[in-house]
Parts: C-alpha cells; structure tokens; sequence
C-alpha cells in the first residue's frame, strides 16, 4: 500500500489527547481517523452524506473494521489518511485506508459496509447510481459538472441553496437575499452525479467591460473538497467570454484567502453589510 494507490485524502495532526504516556498515538484513535477521513471520501464525491442516503433509499453501515500496525504516529505528527473504494459486491463496499507520514505507511486499513434499509437494518442491493460513483471516482471521472445559464433555467436549484446558506446559515434576511438583479444575470450551478445543486453563482455587468460576482455558496457539508472554485471558475470563463477585463466582487472576510488563491486582490477598507464583515476584491481577466 502507497500514496500513489489513494486518490483522496485527509490530512490531520496528532493532538495531546490521542496519544499515550509515550507519547504515541492510543491505538484506537487509528479507527476514528480512518472514520473522519470517510467523510471526506463523501464530500470528494460531491455527496452530502445525509441528502444523498435518502435519495439513493438506503444507509450505508459498518459490518466490519480492521486495522493493521507498521509503525507508530506520535504527537504533533501530520498524518495523511487516504481512502479509496476497493470493491462494490451485491450488498456491501469494502473501502481501504492508508495513513500516512509523508511515505511512510503507519496503518492500514479495512472497512465493509452494508447498504441497508434504514428501517429495517436489513441489507439490499447497492444502487446502480452509488456503484457508478464510487467505481468512476476511482478511475478518475469528474464528480460534479457545472451548469451555465440564465436565472429561469437554474434558479430554482440556484435559489434552494441560496436560501440554506444566507438565510438559514448566515441570518440574512429573506428580502436581501433575493433581487432584482437575478433575472438579468448569468448564473452557475454545480450539480453533482444525483443531479443534486452542491454549489452556485452569479455574475452581473457591474460597468462596461466590469463583471461583478456575487451570491456563491456552497452546501456547507461539502466546503473544503473545492466545489466554490469550479463554480467561480466558471462565472470568471463566462466575464472572459463576454469581453470583461475585470471583476469585482464584495467577499466575506472569512472567505479573503479563498479569492485571493483564484487571482483577486483587495481594493479599500473593510466594510459591514447585513452584519458581516466584507472587503471588496478585484481581478484583471
């Protein structure tokens, strides 16, 4: 078992609680690092874990687990845990872990699950559209695929996660929210292989040759896997096609360091819209 073998990954760094007396990692925290990266494994799938298991009809469930020991991770070691799916049988995934230190392999690992009622807890046959994304993650196939278009085309998708993640996550009011504006903007949305929205945009004609870029939001339980950049890329494509030399837009200040890795600068003071911290950005196409 190698880096190379793994196509997702999740890195974490050993903390005070989780090791011993001598101060190497208790060996029962080697599952549950295998258990967090899992959710990365989802989230590298474009799943939200929750939403995706109702629509497919099922739940997934561990039936097995193991590990095995090569070498021990100590305290304050940044360990990668890389996770792939092995197999898809009739009824059961089995998945395996790496963790890693740089290319030293320290544990490997193990994991069958049953796709099973929720119900009931009695197994039935992994979906066709599960077996798909797992086997065509690991051969290396898009996870997700932007959409490009206009407000009638995408905004109900645009809208739902609009909705979940301004008014219900950040409390900003309903009427701010929706605008104007909507309707003459071109929007992006990023559906996963469900065909569920997993993240959005919208670009307007701020002046000539300016494109502003606003609204973009992302399913909180997918944030960090880089489905906000696909979207942003392509609202950027779509002010280059159009002939905009540059776009602003107003970021939240959390999300500076995101915007500043795709190109954008800061341009004046900080600022407080619907009691949030913003600053006002800008890239040359």
């Amino acid at each position: 078992m190698q880096r190379r073998d793994f196509r997702c990954f999740h890195r974490l760094r050993v903390r005070w609680a989780e090791v011993d007396m001598q101060k190497i990692v208790f060996n029962a925290h080697y599952l549950m690092y295998v258990d967090t990266a899992m959710m990365d494994y989802w989230r590298a799938l474009a799943l939200p874990y929750e939403d995706s298991m109702l629509a497919l009809g099922g739940d997934m469930y561990v039936k097995k687990a193991s590990l095995e020991y090569h070498a021990s991770a100590h305290l304050d070691d940044r360990v990668d845990v890389g996770m792939r799916c092995e197999r898809v049988g009739n009824s059961s995934v089995l998945f395996q872990a790496g963790l890693f230190r740089g290319e030293t392999l320290l544990v490997s690992a193990e994991l069958v699950y049953v796709f099973a009622d929720p119900a009931t807890q009695t197994s039935k046959p992994v979906p066709p559209a599960l077996r798909a994304l797992l086997t065509g993650f690991e051969t290396g196939e898009a996870m997700a695929a932007v959409h490009v278009g206009s407000w009638d085309a995408l905004g109900p998708d645009a809208a739902r996660l609009r909705q979940a993640v301004f008014v219900q996550e950040l409390g900003i009011p309903a009427e701010m929210e929706a605008d104007a504006h909507d309707a003459r903007a071109t929007h992006a949305v990023l559906r996963n292989h469900l065909g569920m929205p997993v993240a959005t945009g919208r670009l307007l004609q701020e002046a000539p040759d300016v494109g502003r870029i606003g609204r973009l939001a992302v399913d909180g339980k997918l944030r960090g896997a880089g489905w906000g950049r696909q979207v942003l890329d392509a609202l950027l494509n779509a002010a280059r096609a159009r002939g905009d030399r540059r776009v602003v837009l107003d970021a939240e200040a959390s999300a500076e360091g995101f915007y500043q890795r795709a190109g954008f600068v800061v341009r004046g003071e900080p600022f407080v819209e619907a009691g949030i911290r913003h600053v006002s950005m800008e890239s040359v196409l």
